[in-house]
């Protein structure tokens, strides 16, 4: 595949690097890993095959064979080789054509079949832009890169053989529900904050500020802090940590979060929700509601139930 055009920060992302943080080594990944887990699933890829993370900007992809490709998230406006592709939906694409990617709004996940097949690093095809390795070189795309896919698997290939049309008349279920408001846990250091300002927390809107990234979602608005709680020794984070720094104003840490820090942690936004948090951009609001660990916990094993039923309606259809 020739990349005519990359956009802005585009990369080629998998599930997450695992096992390697007590070395300092962050996650990574993409930060809707379930929405390219099922995108992989759509076009008989594993699902934690590597495929591409888009921002923003117009991006253009030239493919030498013919491929299946799948995308969801945000508002995105994709043509193969000029035919509309909703997302959700499993496409063919033919040797020669291109996938033209508009972004509007959000991130988006595109899976090719056979997966992009950059070299792994400790176990994982992600790319860490702040560490500089995996991906492709370690940095986002650019104009003129050109990647190689893996080997289809028997899977895509029955897939493709037996799509009616260039776009499948069946698409993946919608696990993924855009909105303002992130349902969280309570922190480790819940306690050390006063009633007064976890009140603060649960009931403001906060505005994602512009220097916000994949490492995390630097929110402006009302300050939280009430002074009574300091920086403490570095602790383990992970994705969806809110951290609460002196100034009072939290951030909810996301993919290519650091694996320690001294922030006190207030919350951690709940799994299924990142999702949501991976779709929101500089000045847009959200706010945050506290629900049950046991509920989350839920949450979470629903969504894994909805995707195993997907991948076994699919080998049931396809295999």
């Amino acid at each position: 595949m020739i990349v005519l055009s990359a956009g802005f920060q585009t990369t080629v992302q998998d599930c997450g690097r695992f096992g390697f943080r007590k070395f300092g080594v962050a996650v990574a990944g993409a930060l809707d890993p379930v929405s390219l887990r099922l995108m992989n699933l759509v076009v008989g890829n594993d699902q934690g095959a590597a495929g591409l993370e888009i921002a923003s900007g117009r991006v253009r992809l030239q493919f030498d064979d013919e491929r299946l490709i799948a995308w969801c998230g945000g508002e995105f406006e994709v043509l193969a080789g000029g035919t509309p592709i909703p997302q959700l939906h499993c496409a063919r694409i033919s040797a020669g054509a291109v996938c033209e990617i508009q972004a509007k709004r959000g991130r988006a996940w595109l899976a090719i079949s056979g997966g992009i097949e950059v070299p792994e690093v400790l176990g994982s095809r992600s790319t860490d832009l702040r560490a500089h390795f995996g991906g492709q070189n370690g940095r986002a795309l650019r104009d003129k890169d050109e990647l190689l896919f893996g080997v289809r698997s028997a899977l895509a290939m029955s897939i493709a053989l037996r799509l009616p049309a260039a776009v499948s008349d069946w698409s993946a279920p919608r696990l993924f529900a855009p909105g303002g408001v992130l349902r969280v846990v309570r922190g480790r250091r819940w306690d050390d904050f006063d009633e007064g300002v976890r009140a603060k927390l649960l009931a403001r809107k906060f505005r994602v500020a512009m220097n916000s990234d994949r490492m995390g979602l630097r929110l402006e608005g009302e300050r939280i802090s009430n002074g009574t709680t300091p920086e403490l020794p570095s602790e383990a984070v992970a994705s969806g940590t809110i951290q609460v720094p002196r100034d009072g104003a939290p951030i909810v840490l996301l993919a290519d979060c650091q694996t320690i820090g001294g922030y006190p942690k207030i919350g951690h936004v709940i799994t299924v929700d990142l999702a949501r948090a991976a779709q929101l951009q500089p000045l847009d609001e959200v706010g945050f509601e506290l629900v049950p660990l046991a509920e989350a916990q839920e949450l979470l094993l629903g969504q894994e139930k909805d995707i195993a039923l997907f991948r076994a309606g699919l080998q049931a259809r396809f295999a």
